[in-house]
């Protein structure tokens, strides 16, 4: 079973950045899509971005397009989401998931293992 483990999660000020990690096993950074999630209060979980393992091709939702990046290192086995001018709007707990190879998706429901989630604040 996949563990994956974020960090980097923190408080910040509106405009500021952060920048989390997922920290996978091997066999499971080789062979899954990772995605990263966040879930604001009273809301539902929200796709943020993916990239696909095969060609490290990624897909961001509309709303962090130009913020957010997400990118891998494949010799730390680790999926990185770097959060450039932050809003207040982006304060949720973020989780990173994995899902089965192929085109990664933008549903919750397509992914198979979830870490335990970063908590990002972001201050106005």
């Amino acid at each position: 079973q996949a563990q994956l483990v974020e960090s980097g999660g923190g408080l910040v000020q509106t405009g500021g950045s952060l920048k989390l990690s997922c920290a996978a096993p091997y066999r499971t950074f080789m062979w899954y899509t990772t995605g990263w999630f966040r879930q604001a209060p009273g809301k539902e979980r929200e796709f943020v971005a993916a990239i696909s393992r095969v060609d490290s091709t990624t897909y961001n939702n509309d709303v962090v397009k130009g913020r957010f990046i997400i990118s891998k290192d494949n010799r730390k086995t680790t999926v990185f989401l770097q959060m450039n001018n932050l809003r207040p709007e982006d304060t949720a707990i973020y989780y990173c998931a994995t899902a089965q190879p192929g085109t990664p998706s933008s549903s919750a429901g397509s992914y198979d293992h979830w870490g335990q989630g970063t908590q990002v604040t972001v201050s106005s």
